[in-house]
């Protein structure tokens, strides 16, 4: 039966020096526990994985196997939104994106995008030696310094960026095309690819690379007020992950969309532990279902008011609550007609085939 599998959880917010949250085998006990089937890796994380031996070593691969398996648990995706965010770096930004590099690459952007770029390689072929199929990450940016247009944007800026982007990406996408892997792009603020038109752009610079797909985070989408549920009858073909997030969004006198430098607490647009928001799951649930993902509905647990243990303890029932065993048949066939060509033509009041 075709549906979404889950529910899956990002280990990203939830690793930490302490147990059960220090070590792969822990914190996947830790998962399978509150009722996860699935977990995304986050690979920069070295407490829990080391991409580059994932990369090089199948035995490493089919050891991580082994300690998720025996969890009762199997792996959704890799992640590599750290990297992927400094594949693409403008210079305005080096300093506060240095932290996401080890400490012996700050202060050298050229060699920290040298090294993000084959962290990338690295994904594709772990991905592929893991079985997996999907792959999540940023997509970095050129632009983003830009995205509101004052002073006004020289003429061809934004083609000229997307162009660069482009070039910086496609080996890269043809690594993960060689490896059977898609590149799941999280549509996320910060990110040149922020909405469908930025991702229209991205797919138009790449020719429409296949690999280039899309990570479905409707959170995203209403912190920027865009419409989550026609993007996904829009964009539908490239949706491949999906990461379940609940937000909020009022506008007050004050702030709306920009929210006024506020600390996320105060801010019009808040992220939320699933069900305390806006955003209607059912709905999504049921498009997603409708247009055939079958992939994984991946808890990402990030609240500016609730501790992420109670917002992981809640996930994974509402996730598996909203999961949509897809019907096999038609609610009235029982009242079905059986086909008969005569009988439909002599209903449309049409002489009998001759």
């Amino acid at each position: 039966m075709s549906q979404i599998k889950g529910p899956g959880i990002f280990l990203a917010q939830f690793a930490g020096d302490e147990a059960p949250f220090n070590s792969l085998p822990s914190i996947c006990k830790w998962a399978a526990n509150m009722g996860y089937k699935a977990i995304q890796i986050p690979t920069w994380d070295a407490r829990l994985f080391d991409l580059k031996q994932a990369a090089e070593s199948k035995s490493y691969c089919e050891q991580v196997q082994k300690i998720v398996a025996d969890a009762g648990l199997t792996i959704s995706e890799l992640s590599t939104h750290l990297q992927g965010q400094l594949v693409a770096v403008h210079p305005c930004y080096d300093t506060m994106f240095d932290g996401f590099a080890p400490p012996e690459l700050h202060g050298k952007p050229e060699q920290r995008q040298a090294w993000a770029k084959q962290q990338l390689l690295y994904a594709a072929k772990a991905s592929q030696n893991l079985g997996l199929t999907a792959h999540a990450t940023f997509s970095g940016a050129l632009l983003w310094q830009t995205v509101y247009p004052w002073p006004q944007r020289p003429a061809g800026l934004v083609d000229e960026g997307f162009k660069a982007l482009a070039e910086i990406w496609l080996p890269i996408l043809d690594a993960f095309d060689d490896a059977g892997v898609d590149v799941c792009y999280e549509l996320h603020p910060g990110e040149d690819l922020h909405d469908g038109i930025t991702f229209e752009r991205f797919l138009a610079a790449t020719n429409n690379h296949p690999r280039a797909n899309i990570l479905y985070d409707p959170s995203h989408f209403i912190l920027q007020q865009l419409d989550y549920l026609a993007f996904i009858d829009i964009y539908h073909e490239r949706i491949k992950a999906f990461h379940v997030k609940d937000a909020e969004f009022n506008a007050t006198g004050r702030a709306g969309v920009y929210g006024g430098y506020a600390d996320w607490v105060d801010r019009p647009g808040r992220f939320r532990s699933l069900g305390d928001g806006q955003i209607n799951f059912s709905a999504i649930f049921s498009k997603l279902t409708q247009y055939g993902f079958t992939g994984w509905a991946v808890l990402e647990w990030e609240c500016c008011l609730k501790h992420p243990e109670q917002g992981a303890r809640e996930g994974a029932p509402f996730i598996q609550a909203h999961l949509i065993e897809r019907a096999e048949k038609a609610f009235d066939d029982f009242a079905s007609v059986a086909a008969d060509t005569d009988l439909n033509r002599s209903i449309l009041g049409l002489g009998a085939t001759k």
